[in-house]
């Protein structure tokens, strides 16, 4: 990217000189005007608006001190050099005052000015950048923000959240939560002739619309997920209240979409006095919507204030601790007792899903897994519709997860017990290595570390360290002339007789008969040889 630059000397020859001999574009600017004073100079300049502005600092009509004066008025991002044939502290104090970046006494080199091209560039990028980081990092806090408060009006929908902590969130988000009466309504927009080809950006535009008008609304909040559902949570100083406004909703969004050739929907619950009600609220507008039999704030014996609570812990417990068969059985005890109603609901399809993705996507995330890689798309898990689906796509994440996790233990244990075999192997000859000390050091407990040990190694702790402490008397047996109670001592056997007694059960014979034999044996390789 190039800057802007505007040039304004009164003296023809040095402006033509310095325009024709710097390279601008090799230093990353243009030269986008020039003039021969302040005066001239000034219009130009505001409707150019340059990056840099280099000007004389005495000229007629309008010195540079004057114009770098006006300009850091008016034009306060660009950046001023001052040519000067004046060596004097009260010019070089005037500048300083203004915020001119460069200071050049005059007879000025071609050579001067692009090293201070180059430093201004420098600092243009500089600020350039920070305004890039600060405007990413407020977009950022906006959309951060926006699905925060989003997540909160979900969970108070489906009733995962209880009123001290939605008040608590609401406040940290700026959510003006607190109502005496809070309403639920669901909002669909069909086509008209559903045969018709359908019109995605049509029906798009005007759900957007309806959107835009509810959004509009401060005693109205909005969830909006997809081009299937709105749900709103009206607010009001009584139930009768909150009803009118639902009723002044409706009849507004009903002109909005029968002008787009579409056709509404809409359903809404009994007005409720408590936070933890919206949820009983919103399955009642979905109940409604589906003409579903309701009665008494219950639908099939269990409480539409508790019917939408997701239990994160049982995907926790599952992904920590389940098996595949109990992934098959969990939508049919968590998910599916919540019924066609309300899982007809985008929202709560949603929600659910969501809810088993962030779930699982922490439990990856602590096991340092790539979550991208292993969790399906989230476009994709937004589009299912059919309860099996929605099934099919809780099984796939909790198994996807599972299976990795089970890797990362396998790769875990592979290496504790790697580790393991190392200490043994080095410590065998310690009369007091014991089990829990050798768990101890991979950092697993004695009843675990016993279990992953015989599965990586298709021995015993006790096999392992027999074993070596065995090898390692063979080997002192044929090489050294060390006696029994000293080389029982040295493999860790603070008792020669049982040493003894391990040795011959494991070798078939004892280590006095195991030296003799292979005394005889080197004797008769040395006679081979000769």
């Amino acid at each position: 990217m190039s800057y802007k630059v505007f040039f304004v000397e009164d003296e023809i020859v040095t402006r033509e000189g310095i325009r024709d001999r710097v390279n601008w574009r090799a230093n990353g600017f243009e030269l986008c005007g020039e003039a021969p004073d302040g005066e001239i100079a000034l219009p130009m300049l505001q409707t150019l608006r340059p990056d840099v502005l280099i000007t004389d600092i005495k000229m007629p009509f309008m010195d540079g001190l004057e114009l770098s004066r006006i300009v850091r008025e008016r034009l306060p991002e660009t950046k001023i050099i001052i040519l000067s044939g004046h060596d004097e502290f009260d010019y070089a104090q005037a500048a300083i005052k203004l915020g001119v970046t460069e200071y050049l006494l005059k007879p000025v080199t071609v050579q001067d000015i692009q090293k201070s091209l180059r430093q201004v560039a420098a600092e243009l990028d500089h600020e350039r950048q920070q305004r890039e980081d600060m405007n990413r990092l407020r977009s950022q806090v906006q959309q951060t923000r926006a699905s925060q408060q989003e997540r909160l009006l979900l969970d108070l929908v489906v009733g995962a959240v209880s009123s001290a902590q939605a008040i608590e969130r609401a406040e940290q988000l700026d959510l003006d939560l607190v109502a005496r009466t809070y309403l639920v309504a669901v909002i669909k927009i069909e086509t008209v002739d559903p045969a018709a080809q359908f019109n995605y950006h049509a029906f798009s535009h005007t759900f957007n619309e309806v959107a835009h008008l509810v959004e509009r609304d401060p005693d109205v909040f909005l969830i909006k997920k997809d081009l299937e559902e709105l749900v709103l949570i009206v607010k009001g100083e009584t139930g009768d209240a909150a009803t009118a406004k639902y009723r002044e909703l409706h009849s507004q969004i009903e002109h909005q979409t029968s002008q787009a050739g579409c056709t509404l929907v809409m359903s809404s619950g009994t007005p409720k006095r408590r936070i933890t009600d919206i949820c009983a609220s919103f399955v009642e507008a979905l109940a409604r919507q589906r003409d579903v039999a309701h009665q008494n704030g219950h639908m099939n014996g269990v409480s539409k204030a508790e019917l939408l609570m997701i239990n994160q812990s049982a995907v926790d417990g599952i992904l920590r601790c389940g098996v595949k068969a109990d992934v098959e059985g969990f939508f049919d005890t968590f998910i599916r007792p919540l019924g066609e109603t309300v899982l007809g609901s985008s929202i709560v399809r949603n929600y659910i899903l969501m809810d088993v993705v962030l779930t699982t996507a922490n439990f990856l995330n602590d096991l340092g897994g790539n979550v991208e890689h292993i969790l399906p798309d989230l476009e994709e898990i937004a589009r299912i519709g059919r309860i099996e689906e929605i099934r099919q796509q809780v099984r796939t994440i909790l198994l996807a997860a599972m299976a990795y996790r089970d890797a990362q233990a396998n790769s875990q244990h592979a290496a504790a017990i790697q580790q393991a075999c190392t200490y043994i192997d080095t410590h065998y000859n310690d009369t007091n290595l014991s089990l829990p000390e050798v768990a101890g050091q991979v950092h697993l407990s004695p009843s675990h570390f016993c279990t992953v040990f015989s599965k990586e190694t298709g021995q015993s702790f006790k096999e392992y360290l027999t074993e070596i402490r065995i090898q390692r008397a063979r080997e002192l047996l044929r090489t050294t002339s060390l006696r029994s109670f000293e080389i029982s001592d040295q493999i860790g056997y603070g008792d020669p007789h049982y040493f003894s007694y391990v040795f011959r059960k494991h070798t078939g014979t004892t280590p006095t008969a195991f030296r003799s034999q292979a005394q005889e044996d080197a004797a008769d390789e040395e006679q081979r040889v000769c």
